[in-house]
């Protein structure tokens, strides 16, 4: 069924708003997805804070040169829909990657990272990255081991005189005690 111009024109602003609004967006081919299927992505998606849309390609392409997302000639060829992510990028593509595992009618061609245009196996290696609070811990790890070792290394000597007075004392008290 044809769309009216005014149709066309709410999701095209629809669609910018999506763009505006999200950190990544994914771009997939879903020819021959089931309804079942759909409906998973979308419940998955929807569970981690980001979206899955089934889109209309000559707009997507209109909403992506208005954000100033350029796009690859094959990026809206064919079907195409979004997943879309809100919030942690890494989680949301992380789920996406688990929700369609099993389902062989959704190709990813690849996406956009913030403005940067990514692969689809630049999408994958993202779905492989750890949480953000396990990259936050990671990180406050490596900025705190230096410190540590400072202070393990500057008391050090300390604990060795404290060792000799010990072992001393120790030495001395035996031969009172016998």
């Amino acid at each position: 069924m044809a769309k009216s111009k005014q149709q066309k024109e709410a999701m095209l602003a629809q669609y910018s708003e999506w763009f505006a609004r999200s950190q990544a967006v994914i771009l997939v081919e879903y020819t021959g997805l089931k309804m079942a299927d759909l409906d998973a992505i979308r419940a998955r998606m929807r569970s981690v804070g980001g979206e899955f849309h089934v889109v209309k390609n000559t707009l997507v392409n209109l909403a992506l040169a208005r954000a100033g997302l350029n796009a690859p000639p094959d990026f809206c060829a064919n079907s195409t829909a979004i997943a879309l992510a809100f919030g942690d990028v890494a989680e949301t593509s992380r789920a996406f990657q688990e929700v369609t595992r099993n389902v062989p009618a959704i190709k990813i061609k690849g996406g956009f990272l913030g403005t940067k245009a990514v692969s689809a196996a630049e999408m994958q290696a993202l779905a492989q990255l750890p949480p953000l609070p396990v990259l936050r811990g990671q990180l406050l790890g490596v900025l705190l081991a230096p410190a540590s070792k400072l202070a393990r290394t500057l008391a050090e000597p300390g604990r060795q005189v404290a060792a000799v007075l010990k072992a001393y004392s120790d030495k001395a008290a035996a031969p009172a005690a016998a």
